[in-house]
């Protein structure tokens, strides 16, 4: 038998999405390589500025700046780069599609009926750019607008806890509220709300927040608990070490970064707000459509409920909420059915439509593909094959509004 070939992990260890593409990277080491992973015994984490010299098989780690470039250009061995701090490392890269996050994120904020929106990213980082990108045209081509703050990289500095929140609060003072607002990953979505604390503003009411990566410690220790996009760290990972794994063997690398999609939305209540004006009807329908969603409801009991018309309904949905109401409902319908079939993936389809206020698995089926692309069936296979890791490794729809929405005067 031959010598396991020596990888050294390069990363951070303890950071929960992170965690995460670990698992995934051991995964696949299990299944399809025989590899002997090389870390730190006191630290338990290898920075990529420590590797000059090193002489084994392969690395996989975080190249987040310059500095590190030049050190990892001095190695005789196969590297892939997980970080998306630099726009061109020259390195093969997995990564999440960044712009596609920022994406959810608009549509997400769109949803809770927002107009005016704002973005807290980071200078020079790309990862921070891309996801600029996908919010911010979104949220132009639904007829919002978006204030930028961009803030130093904490990345290579000699003193990372050291932040100029003067400036965030006068930033966030500029702003016209109610506002939705994204940042650039969750420890920065954190920083708003305590900026917010600091300030006077409520948050969901004045300033409802949105982060990345779903990091449990950031979004739960935070107040109120922080609304995120999950990732999918165990795929990252696991095509990681393919990836690796390939080079190892001779293969070239690929002329572009393998780019995975974000994963959910994870509500909690830092978003748990509806921005509709003085609508307050159309806070009544929502509300009415949570509390029976797991019923067959209809546009007409809807109305019944809120003494409005049709058509009054309808243009109120399209201006706040940027969908119809059947549209909505659906997405809502799914989402509900999604959640469940990840909380018990045993559950039978008909029990699963049943309890989402579906009439039949037969329309289940039909909303379902409509809204995902794939069939109710084929997501729970996916689901029993793979179990989510840290709230959320299968995709599923993002938009519907909070379930306790707030009405606003």
């Amino acid at each position: 038998m031959s010598s396991p070939s020596r990888i050294v992990l390069a990363l951070p260890l303890g950071v929960p999405h992170l965690e995460e593409v670990v698992h995934g990277i051991r995964r696949y080491a299990q299944r399809h390589a025989q590899w002997d992973f090389i870390t730190s015994p006191e630290t338990h984490s290898v920075p990529v500025a420590s590797l000059a010299g090193w002489e084994g098989e392969g690395v996989i780690g975080m190249v987040n700046t310059p500095a590190d470039l030049r050190v990892i250009k001095t190695l005789q061995c196969p590297v892939v780069n997980l970080s998306g701090a630099l726009e061109n490392p020259g390195l093969p890269r997995v990564r999440v599609d960044y712009e596609a996050a920022g994406v959810l994120a608009a549509q997400h904020l769109l949803s809770r009926g927002f107009e005016r929106f704002a973005f807290y990213g980071l200078k020079g980082i790309f990862y921070a750019e891309a996801l600029l990108r996908g919010f911010r045209h979104h949220v132009e081509k639904h007829g919002g607008q978006c204030s930028v703050y961009e803030d130093q990289s904490t990345i290579g500095l000699a003193k990372p806890w050291q932040h100029d929140h003067e400036s965030l609060d006068r930033w966030l003072q500029s702003l016209q509220t109610p506002v939705g607002l994204m940042a650039s990953h969750d420890p920065r979505a954190v920083m708003v709300v305590q900026s917010c604390r600091r300030i006077g503003w409520r948050v969901p009411d004045d300033v409802a927040v949105i982060g990345l990566n779903n990091d449990v410690f950031s979004c739960e220790f935070c107040e109120p608990p922080l609304t995120s996009i999950s990732r999918h760290g165990e795929r990252i990972g696991f095509e990681a070490a393919a990836l690796l794994d390939r080079l190892l063997h001779g293969e070239p690398p690929p002329p572009a970064d393998i780019v995975i999609p974000p994963g959910d939305v994870i509500e909690r209540r830092s978003t748990d707000t509806l921005a509709v004006g003085d609508v307050h009807e159309l806070a009544r329908a929502i509300q009415f459509i949570h509390s029976h969603l797991h019923q067959p409801i209809t546009v007409e009991q809807i109305l019944a409920s809120i003494g409005m018309s049709r058509r009054w309904l309808e243009t109120a949905f399209r201006r706040k909420l940027h969908t119809t109401p059947h549209a909505y409902i659906s997405r809502l319908r799914v989402k509900k059915t999604t959640a469940l079939m990840r909380e018990n993936p045993k559950l039978r389809l008909k029990e699963v439509a049943l309890s989402c206020g579906f009439t039949s698995t037969r329309q289940m089926n039909f909303v379902f593909r409509s809204v995902t692309g794939v069939s109710p069936r084929q997501y729970l296979a996916d689901v029993r094959d793979c179990p989510p890791r840290g709230g959320g490794a299968a995709p599923s729809p993002s938009q519907p509004a909070p379930e306790s929405p707030a009405r606003r005067g």
